[in-house]
């Protein structure tokens, strides 16, 4: 069976909330001969994104984006442990992500992945206070901090975030990846945000994460007075915005 064929059988199910046909489902890849990395990528990101296009576009409601989230989040719970154990590679990452069950799983996913490929990952979750977020930074002082996900009204907190880190210094040899959400959609969001790294995917996330060289810190002059940045709301995101008002 093919790929495309496993993510429809598995769309079909998943959307009518079967937990026990979704799991047979991936039961039956497992013995066709795909392991728990191709299930990851092959199956339940696609699926992830499917539903999260299809709630957006209003094709179906709440209660079967809770459904199809949560079998989902179930089924990586599942398949976390038989996936391969790379050597460490000597790098850190911190992930974080917006405080709904849909990034959440995505941002889990993403934190399986990188640790499958020998980073040294912490994943906080969502709705983490920027101070301690700040504070877990300092401390760890990781290579990357990856921010998975947000809605268009989540992007202001997402832009101060990253102006806290960079004002503070507590580790500005550090790059900020976005990915996920609406930085998916919105071109050339994350520049406006100041984030260092974009990728639109997991597998593109894992390859700039580890090319990636480390970030080049702002060179200040002692005493000289530090360049303010006005607060506004990003332009793509006003636009992203109008367009959502007037699809309603």
């Amino acid at each position: 069976m093919s790929q495309s064929q496993v993510v429809d059988r598995f769309m079909e199910e998943l959307l009518q909330g079967r937990r026990g046909p979704c799991r047979q489902i991936l039961s039956e890849a497992v013995q066709q001969g795909c392991n728990a990395e191709t299930i990851y990528f092959d199956v339940l990101w696609p699926a992830m994104e499917q539903v999260n296009r299809l709630y957006r576009q209003d094709r179906i409601n709440l209660a079967i984006e809770h459904l199809a989230t949560r079998i989902n989040r179930m089924l990586t719970d599942q398949f976390q442990k038989d996936l391969p154990r790379r050597p460490l590679i000597g790098k850190k990452i911190v992930i974080t992500c917006a405080d709904h069950e849909p990034e959440e799983l995505g941002a889990q996913m993403c934190t399986d992945l990188f640790e499958t490929n020998g980073w040294d990952v912490y994943f906080m979750g969502g709705g983490v206070p920027h101070d301690e977020i700040l504070e877990i930074i300092g401390q760890l002082r990781p290579d990357i901090l990856l921010l998975y996900g947000t809605t268009p009204q989540g992007v202001p907190g997402v832009r101060q975030l990253i102006d806290l880190i960079r004002n503070v210094g507590a580790n500005p040899t550090m790059n900020i990846l976005v990915s996920g959400g609406v930085f998916n959609r919105a071109d050339e969001l994350w520049k406006e945000i100041h984030a260092d790294l974009f990728a639109p995917t997991v597998q593109e996330a894992l390859q700039m994460a580890i090319e990636a060289p480390p970030r080049q810190p702002e060179i200040r002059i002692p005493g000289a007075p530090k360049k303010r940045r006005r607060r506004r709301r990003p332009p793509l995101l006003l636009e992203l915005e109008r367009q959502q008002v007037g699809a309603r």
